[in-house]
């Protein structure tokens, strides 16, 4: 059968935070059946649980930021993209502060992290959010231009994404990846969150992004990427898009069967689209398998431990 995993021992790692610029503790521990992914800040008296769930979404400008008590913890989307290419489904996730690490980037040193503590596998079936009716949601979310995200059947776990830009490198991008645990580390994890360099000027003017720099983003202007190792992959603007669509949708508290779409979206998009998820149940059922050979073929595979 399909069973709960989590991690085997405890890890540990410091970082930055990409909008406070501050360093930041983080812990990684193991977490009983049916806990999911919580969010722990144990630099506060009393110390804050924060499930990794919709509900507790509190804001999604420039990352997605959990909240609970007056408590947040924000850039959660590449961690929450690795636990999910993982099947990571019981973890609790302590941080020294409001803002998850940026490490480089992408989920390349989360995936690390979780493969250096290994995986165990629990006594409970893993629980699977099964789409049996398509789900949109199309607006401009408060930008110039419209933006889609839909949600459909499929057997197994599919992610596209189309960004287009007004600027010449990155231009206009399309890709498409089956999400089981070899494809994520290779073909996603490791595509770094991108910018223009008049947007981090400008984030800066606003007191964000203090802890920004070519070490833990791609940068471009209208001529070329400033990075001197240049580019992961060809695609790695949009890949990193679905990066962040991935962990994004974990926080609707399982692995998804489904195809997930999106069109020139963010976290705004993300979160509206798991909002009108959870208001049309008769869309989803939770579902578990016996046996591997019932699954779909992404998350029948053994769990590769490859590394990049």
């Amino acid at each position: 059968m399909i069973r709960q995993r989590t991690l085997k021992n405890v890890i540990r790692a410091t970082g930055v935070g990409l909008h406070t610029g501050e360093k930041v503790y983080l812990t990684l521990r193991p977490a009983p059946i049916d806990t999911g992914v919580v969010f722990v800040r144990e630099d506060v008296e009393p110390i804050v649980e924060i499930p990794a769930k919709t509900e507790f979404v509190g804001d999604t400008t420039l990352a997605t930021t959990v909240m609970k008590d007056g408590k947040r913890v924000a850039t959660i989307e590449h961690l929450m993209s690795a636990l999910c290419g993982l099947a990571i489904d019981n973890v609790y996730v302590e941080v020294s502060g409001p803002e998850m690490p940026i490490m480089d980037g992408s989920a390349a040193t989360f995936v690390f992290l979780i493969q250096s503590a290994g995986i165990e596998e629990q006594n409970a079936l893993k629980k699977f959010i099964k789409f049996n009716k398509k789900v949109s949601v199309c607006d401009n979310f408060g930008t110039s231009y419209e933006q889609s995200v839909t949600i459909q059947p499929y057997d197994g776990f599919r992610v596209s994404h189309t960004i287009v830009y007004d600027n010449p490198i990155i231009k206009e991008q399309t890709a498409k990846v089956d999400v089981s645990s070899t494809s994520y580390v290779k073909d996603v994890s490791r595509a770094r969150t991108f910018g223009l360099m008049q947007e981090f000027d400008h984030l800066r003017e606003r007191n964000l992004a203090q802890g920004g720099s070519l070490d833990n983003a791609v940068v471009v202007d209208d001529f070329r990427i400033l990075n001197d190792d240049g580019l992961r992959h060809k695609d790695e603007f949009v890949r990193h898009k679905i990066l962040d669509a991935i962990g994004d949708l974990y926080l609707l508290g399982h692995s998804l069967i489904g195809e997930f779409i999106g069109y020139k979206s963010g976290h705004t998009a993300n979160h509206a689209l798991r909002e009108e998820i959870l208001s049309q149940p008769e869309a989803w059922e939770i579902v578990t398998f016996d046996s591997t050979e019932d699954a779909p073929l992404v998350y029948s595979m053994p769990l590769i431990m490859e590394q990049f």
